[in-house]
Parts: C-alpha cells; structure tokens; sequence
C-alpha cells in the first residue's frame, strides 16, 4: 500500500517543479535582454497606432512612445550608459557593499554574530528575523541588501540552515516593505502622493500625514513578522532540510563562525563599538546643530531632506568605519593599501550583478520612458471602474490589481503616483478617505515584489544564493519566495479587514470613512 503524501511532501513537489521550470528560463542576462527587445516591439507597435493614457490630473494624455521609432532608437543610443550608471539599485547595492564587504572580510560581522548568538534560542532565531525584516524598510531598499546576507551569518552561527536565514530575510524584507512599527521615509512619501492628488479634489477629506496609517502598519508588522517567523521555521527550512540543500558557501565571503571569540576579537569588538559611538555622536550633531544642511528648506526632516536622501552614506558608514576600526584592533588590515583590496574583494562577489543591472537598467529605464507603466495602471483602475465595483469589494479588487501591477512596477512611490491619481477620487466619491485608499496600496504594494524578476533585488538574492547552490536560477529564488506571498497577502488583508469592519481609526486623526 503506498503511503499518503503528507502536506509538506505535496507542497514541495509543487515548489520544486516550479523551481525547475523557472530555471529553464535563460540566464537573468539573456532573459531581460529578450523582454527588453519584446518591450520595444510592443511599444513600438502600440506607437504605430497613436495608443495615449490619460493619467487623471494631467491636462494632456500621455503617447505611448515606440523603442524602434525615430525618438526612440535615439533615446536608446544616447541613454545606453545614463540607463546602467543611473540604474537607482547600482548604486546603492555597490556602495553599501563596500562598507559590508569590509565589515564581513576583516572579520567583524562573524565576531559580531557570535558575540550576538551565541546563547540565543534557536527556536526564536526565525521569528526575530522575520520582525526585523518585516521593519527593516525603516533602511529604505539598503534592507534588501543588509538583512539577508546577515541573517545567514546568523542562522549558520546558530546551527540552523544559513539558507533559511538568507530567504526568510529577503522574503519579510520584500513581501513586508510597506509597513513597520517606525514611522519611516516611505509613509511620508506616500503620504506626499495621497495629498498631492487629494487636495485638487472639491471635497479633499482628511489630510494624510506621515502617521495617518500609524496603527494599522505597528499590527501588521507584529502579526506579519510572527507569520514569516512562522514560515521560516516551518515550511522552508525543513524543506531546505528535506531537499538536501547546500549548508556551506562554495567560495566562503567571510571569517569562520566558530564557537568562542578570542582576545584579539574581543579587542576588535570594544573598538569597533567606540569607533561607531563616535561616528553616531559625529552625526546627531551634524543633524541637530542649528541651520544644519541636513535640514529640509523648512527646517525639519520630513518629507524630504537630505537626511533622508542620506540613508545610503549612513549605511555605508555604519559599516565602514567600524570595520575600519576592528580591522586595525584585529591585525585584518595592517597597512593602508589593505583596505582597498578588503573593498575590492567584495565588488568581486557582485560582479555578476554588475553585469546584469546594464541590461536591467535598460529595460527598466525603457518600461519608464515608452510609458507602458502608466498604460498598464491606468487600464486596470478603468476595468475595475467598469465592473461597478463598490465598497468592500472594490478595496479587495483595487488590491489585487496593485498586486498585479507591482509584478511590473516594483517602485511603490511611481506606483502609487499612478494609482492614487486614479483611486484616491474614485474612493473619496464612495466615501471612503485617502488615507484609507493608501492603507489598502500597502497590501498589494509589497506582498508580490518577492516573486517578480523584474525586482533587480532579487538579482542580488540569486547572487547570494548562488554562493551556496551555483547551479541555482531565477526559479530557485521564486520557488523559495513563494510560500511567503499568500499568507502575507491574506494576513494582510484581514488586518485591513478588520480595521474596516470594525470602523477603527487607521492612524492619529484618520478615520476610514470621510465625516460628511
């Protein structure tokens, strides 16, 4: 008699043959280089007969502009190296790696982690990931970039599958970045939108602050990070387990993990920790000081300031100078010329994502220019506006079509921007705030970017991963990510639901419904 497959067994052969299907795709290179060349025959095509989108609030509707038209080969020849250089990940991913990958090769993150770990629980190891992950955006897209590789530190100093850690961060970073329990750069950018298109309207309901959503966002990102804890530690890793996946790096990065921590470490640590006092003292000075540059025009912080546009200096920073400083207590660097080379070290393990952020630049830059992104929004916000939607099934559609564009627009503000135009006053004529119509943005913005190749973050999870298993491809990293996305998306949602059912303010002076 055969014996039943249990859950587990049924979920990973659905998983596995994803991931083997996903890794017939060509190479990430080869598959951006096709859907750049689709790209262009579609908008070309759609150019050819005179398609526009007409964004509400703009006067004029857009032209759909064609790649192989005469302004368009020009944009593509002109723009080759603008769009890879210019290419917003690049730059953070390959200045943020300088400062980790001096961190990580003078030793001091393994000293770190040991120091940190050593007597954690391991059972509570996936449940604190999956919180800092589900808040790490309060680091913008560095988080991306930060929490995976570290988690796996963390995991393997712990005797856990180091896998584990790198997908489990990668997955509550992504499928969890539109909340947190701080109030970060992000709500107040949205916020921004919301109000911006808001404020054109006869009757603008409530004005949405940087906390209209506070509420809402510190229980989802509780609940959130419980559910990806809960994940973590009980359908990846025991698949990881189950399946036989490598443990150990192919070309280890970084210093050993072993148990103890000896004296010239213990050093290390002690002036690593005075070098990065100093460094924090050094800049809540800068920032406090009266007539700071810092400060925005009005002199404070949100929305925008160069404070906020200085979160890829402060990372950078946050790790170098530290490392710099273990490196020297530590005997890692024992003359000036070892830094650059520590550094160099670490661009070395990015190069296959330097190479491919030249043909992702392009495709994204084209996606941007050719205006298919706002086509695509404003089409989906007019079929649902067709199909008469209203009340709580309008939300539960406006979430899933933002769900489904954010497989093709991974930035939340340039999505937002376009849907607000559109949801904002359709949801304000039903009676229903802003800051409500944002609220429900924040479910399908995040839950669905983990599984998206058009996600150049996912690239440097390939790469990570790729340490461990270097056969791996696009569908390894979109098998491991999808047991995160429907349970995100439902808990989410039910929160959401909840808010609405019950009639609860979302945030400080933000109610669901607009007070007529």
């Amino acid at each position: 008699m055969t014996e039943t497959a249990t859950p587990a067994g049924r979920l990973d052969r659905v998983l596995n043959w994803i991931e083997r299907v996903g890794n017939r795709l060509p190479e990430p290179f080869i598959l951006f280089a096709l859907l750049t060349l689709l790209l262009g025959v579609i908008s070309t095509v759609m150019a050819a007969f005179g398609v526009t989108v007409s964004v509400p609030g703009e006067e004029q509707a857009r032209a759909i502009h064609g790649a192989f038209t005469g302004e368009g080969l020009q944009f593509l020849f002109t723009g080759l190296a603008t769009n890879f250089i210019e290419f917003p990940p690049l730059q953070t991913v390959v200045t943020i790696m300088l400062g980790v990958g001096l961190a990580e090769r003078t030793g001091l993150l393994s000293a770190l982690i040991r120091l940190a770990f050593r007597r954690a629980p391991r059972w509570l190891l996936p449940y604190a990931l999956g919180f800092i992950g589900v808040t790490g955006s309060i680091m913008a897209d560095s988080a991306f970039i930060i929490i995976p590789p570290l988690a796996a530190m963390v995991f393997k100093a712990a005797g856990r599958h180091p896998v584990a850690g790198l997908i489990g961060g990668f997955a509550a970073t992504g499928a969890g970045y539109s909340t947190s329990v701080f109030v970060t750069s992000l709500d107040a950018l949205f916020a921004g939108i919301s109000n911006s298109v808001a404020q054109t309207l006869p009757d603008p309901g409530t004005d949405v602050t940087p906390v209209s959503n506070y509420y809402y966002n510190v229980i989802a990102a509780v609940v959130l990070g419980l559910v990806a804890g809960l994940i973590i530690a009980k359908v990846v890793e025991p698949s990881l387990e189950r399946n036989n996946f490598p443990r150990d790096e192919v070309e280890p990065s970084g210093g050993t993990l072993s148990a103890g921590l000896v004296p010239g470490e213990r050093r290390g640590l002690r002036v690593a920790a005075v070098a990065l006092l100093a460094l924090t003292g050094a800049v809540v000075v800068l920032v406090l000081v009266p007539g700071s540059p810092m400060r925005n025009a009005d002199g404070g912080f949100l929305p925008e300031s160069p404070l906020l546009d200085s979160v890829t200096t402060l990372v950078f920073l946050s790790f170098f100078v530290p490392g710099l400083a273990y490196g020297v207590s530590a005997g890692a660097i024992r003359r000036a010329a070892d830094v650059p080379v520590l550094m160099g070290r670490a661009l070395k393990d990015l190069s296959g994502f330097i190479v491919l952020a030249f043909i992702l630049g392009q495709f994204i830059a084209l996606f941007s220019w050719s205006n298919i992104g706002a086509w695509l929004a404003v089409s989906g916000a007019n079929f649902l506006q067709s199909i008469g939607l209203t009340g709580y099934a309008a939300f539960l559609g406006f979430m899933v079509l933002a769900s489904l564009l954010n497989l093709f627009i991974v930035s939340g503000s340039s999505l937002w921007t376009l849907m607000a135009a559109v949801f904002v006053p359709m949801f304000l004529l039903l009676g229903f705030e802003p800051g409500f119509s944002q609220a429900a943005f924040r479910v399908g913005d995040s839950a669905t970017q983990v599984i998206t190749p058009l996600n150049p973050y996912m690239i440097v999870l390939l790469t990570f991963v790729r340490r461990y298993q270097p056969e791996a491809g696009l569908g390894t990293v979109i098998a491991k990510m999808l047991p995160f996305v429907v349970p995100f998306w439902t808990v989410w949602a039910v929160i959401l639901s909840v808010f609405y059912f019950a009639d609860l303010p979302l945030g400080p002076g933000m109610d669901i419904r607009v007070d007529r």
